[in-house]
Order: structure tokens, then C-alpha cells, then sequence
């Protein structure tokens, strides 16, 4: 195998991984959505799984366009395939990233909501979360109080996962990301009153635990249902089996 074929693995890894949950703010490679990769001298053919059979069709169209989009990008790659494993709308879901149909086309009638539409919901719950946590965590610091945080800016956060994760959301959004923007916004993306600032973090909060345990439950999910497979490693993890069979010409 040649060496562009063996970086050719780590490329379309590194793809899938730039693929997040939306809401989770997680990487589909680490939920261990990504049940396999298969890499010839035609392509690239990738399948994914989700937690349950009856996950909602408009995020399981999102998890395999996006899929798509990534591996799409990647250099060189040839023919991409994703098709999801085991839904309740598989065939309907792969017939249509076949076909090169978009998700009003694949559902027609049945379509709900548009994927930006669902995907800016997601993103927005997901910057509620991070912008709590970083206000919790200047307030157990002690270097503000409560009633200061509608002045806390950007610039005033430590250089930690907290504050890259609010920066990637608030990006994600259309929120301004400069040292001196505010950190304590609401939906607007507008400054909050010192009175409005409590409710404002209660609401974040039970959004924030909502997410956590959602995360949790997927993953106690993905095992319980593909435990039987030998699919899962004795931590419970899960693995992708990848397989590359791209050789020198």
C-alpha cells in the first residue's frame, strides 16, 4: 500500500470527525456513529449508525449529508458513498443521497422542518449550554459575581476548553467573536439587565443538563443495541473498522 493511500486513512478519519452532532457539539467519529469505512481504488464507502431505529429522519438525513459533504471535500478520494445502517428510513435516506436528492426531495410531503432550520435549533441549544458553562465557571472562580456577568466579555475568559467551545458555537450562529464582545446574550444575541441575568442561566442550565443527558443516553443506547454484535469493546467503546485496499498503480 502506498504512503498517499496509508494518509488516505487518516484523511478521511479526520473528515468523519469534522462531522459533529449538532446538538452534542461531539464528533459522530467519537459517539461512534461511524460503523465502518471502506477504501478502494473507486472511492470511499462509509456507513453509519445511530443509537435507535426510530431517531428523527430529518437528523438522520443531517448525519449522512454531512457525512457526504465532508468525505466530498477530502482531495483525490474518487467516488463517495454514506449510508446509514439499521433506520427506520434507511432505504429511503440512502436511495436518496443516491440519487443526489436533497431532503425535501427524499421526504417529499414528509419533510418537517428544513436542515438549517433543524441544524440552527441544535446550534443554538448547543451555545446556550457552552455560554452557561462558562459563566458558572467565572462565578465558582469568584472573580465575578452575578451581578457583573452582563459586563463579562470574551477577552475576560481563560484560555480553556470552555471558551473554545462557546467561540466555535457563537461562530457557529453568527454571534461577533471579538475580545471585547459580550459573553451573557439572549436569543438576539443582545445584552441582558443584572435582573435578567438569573433566568437567563436557569433557562441555559436545563438546557445544558438536557443536552449532557442526552449524550449519555444516546451512548447507553448505541451499546445496548449493538453490544450483542461484538461491536463494542469490553470498555464499551466503539471502534470503526476501517479497511483500505487502495494500492499503487
Amino acid at each position: 500500500m502506498t504512503i498517499e493511500a496509508i494518509s488516505l486513512d487518516a484523511e478521511v478519519m479526520a473528515a468523519l470527525g469534522s462531522v459533529l452532532d449538532p446538538e452534542l457539539d461531539q464528533p459522530i467519529t467519537g459517539l461512534g456513529f461511524v460503523r465502518s469505512v471502506a477504501i478502494s481504488a473507486e472511492g470511499v464507502e462509509v456507513h453509519l449508525r445511530l443509537p435507535t431505529s426510530f431517531c428523527s429522519p430529518n437528523f438522520a438525513y443531517l448525519m449522512v449529508s454531512d457525512a457526504h459533504d465532508a468525505l466530498s471535500a477530502v482531495p483525490g478520494i474518487g467516488r463517495v458513498s454514506v449510508e446509514l445502517d439499521e433506520h427506520h428510513d434507511s432505504e429511503k435516506i440512502n436511495a436518496g443521497m443516491a440519487a443526489g436528492l436533497g431532503y425535501r426531495q427524499t421526504f417529499g410531503a414528509e419533510a418537517e422542518d428544513s436542515l438549517e432550520g433543524l441544524r440552527s435549533t441544535f446550534q443554538r441549544k448547543a451555545h446556550l449550554a457552552a455560554m452557561e458553562r462558562v459563566c458558572v465557571e467565572m462565578l465558582r472562580r469568584g472573580t465575578w459575581t452575578l451581578e457583573e456577568l452582563p459586563l463579562l466579555e470574551i477577552f475576560d475568559l481563560p484560555e480553556d476548553s470552555r471558551k473554545h467551545a462557546l467561540q466555535r458555537r457563537r461562530e457557529a450562529i453568527g454571534l461577533p467573536n471579538s475580545p471585547h464582545s459580550l459573553v451573557l446574550v439572549n436569543e438576539s444575541g443582545e445584552s441582558l439587565s443584572a435582573e435578567e441575568v438569573p433566568l437567563r442561566l436557569r433557562f441555559a442550565r436545563t438546557t445544558r443538563i438536557s443536552i449532557e443527558g442526552n449524550a449519555h443516553f444516546c451512548r447507553g443506547l448505541l451499546a445496548t443495541r449493538y453490544a450483542d454484535n461484538g461491536e463494542a469493546g469490553p470498555d464499551g467503546a466503539f471502534t470503526t473498522v476501517v479497511t483500505n485496499t487502495r494500492r499503487a498503480s
